[in-house]
């Protein structure tokens, strides 16, 4: 039988050991800069919704080097190394890149997706009341939990606009009152589009997992360096829980779980298409 376990930082293939580097020059920037010049570059460089205004297409790239905490960052890296040092020395310095930005981009491909669906819902009242508004729409708009606010100044911000366009209404100022309400919302479904961010290797290591396990499915893994799971349960264990988180995540979860059962799919696809065509690794 096939064993696996760490056996240590002594030697590292190019580019998983590039990758290490490159995400802890990005996790350092991100603390130094925020603190010394309050510059947030999980703003900039973090992925956010394909229709929001904050999107720029290089964010596909960079997202995957940002992470929100160090212990983020740590359990990420470990990961990929533990699981991508093996397979960068079978397939090669290219084929492992290729794999591994593939794993990446399909993961917030599915995440954004699904995402899509979410919050089509609002999405729809929100035009719905630009294109026609009504002096009676507006505050059940927020009644309704169409417009959520999340902070006690976000409520108050919210409450202070809704004074001045109930005054507006009382005094006879419909039209003007009317274009107040369309110019939050306006404001509104900005900030909604632009507030969702993704950041993290998360979805390429969940690739990265999932071809480990699909190449060496009876190596053993030693989860929390005790437990012995054979590879091809122990992905099926991941895959499982980020399908349950998934399904049954709350909007407190922050936790990105379709991004990682896209970046296992879109990995899963990925080999098999090497599988089809039979090419030499590169």
């Amino acid at each position: 039988m096939q064993e696996y376990r760490p056996s240590g930082f002594n030697v590292l293939p190019p580019v998983i050991k590039n990758l290490l580097i490159i995400n802890g020059i990005f996790y350092l920037a991100t603390v130094v800069l925020d603190m010394k010049m309050h510059i947030d570059l999980t703003s900039i460089l973090g992925l956010h919704y394909f229709f929001s205004e904050d999107f720029r297409p290089y964010q596909l790239i960079t997202y995957m080097f940002m992470h929100g905490s160090f212990m983020h960052i740590f359990f990420n890296m470990f990961a990929l190394w533990m699981f991508g040092n093996v397979l960068e020395n079978v397939w090669g310095a290219k084929r492992f890149l290729i794999y591994y930005f593939v794993c990446g981009i399909g993961a917030v491909l599915l995440h954004y997706t699904v995402h899509y669906f979410e919050i089509r819902p609002v999405l729809q009242v929100l035009n719905d009341y630009i294109a026609n508004p009504a002096a009676d729409k507006f505050k059940d708009m927020f009644i309704s939990g169409t417009m959520n606010f999340s902070s006690i100044q976000e409520k108050q911000a919210f409450q202070a606009i809704l004074n001045d366009y109930q005054s507006q209404l009382l005094s006879g100022n419909t039209e003007k009152a009317l274009q107040t309400s369309i110019d939050f919302v306006l404001e509104y479904k900005k900030a909604f589009l632009n507030a969702p961010v993704v950041v993290g290797a998360s979805g390429s290591i969940f690739g990265l997992l999932l071809a480990f396990g699909m190449m060496f499915p009876n190596s053993m893994i030693y989860m929390y360096f005790f437990f012995p799971i054979k590879a091809k349960y122990f992905v099926i264990l991941y895959g499982a829980i980020e399908l349950f988180g998934a399904v049954k995540s709350s909007d407190g979860d922050n936790i990105a779980h379709y991004a990682h059962l896209g970046g296992m799919l879109f990995g899963f696809i990925l080999i098999k298409i090497w599988n089809r065509k039979k090419t030499p690794y590169f």
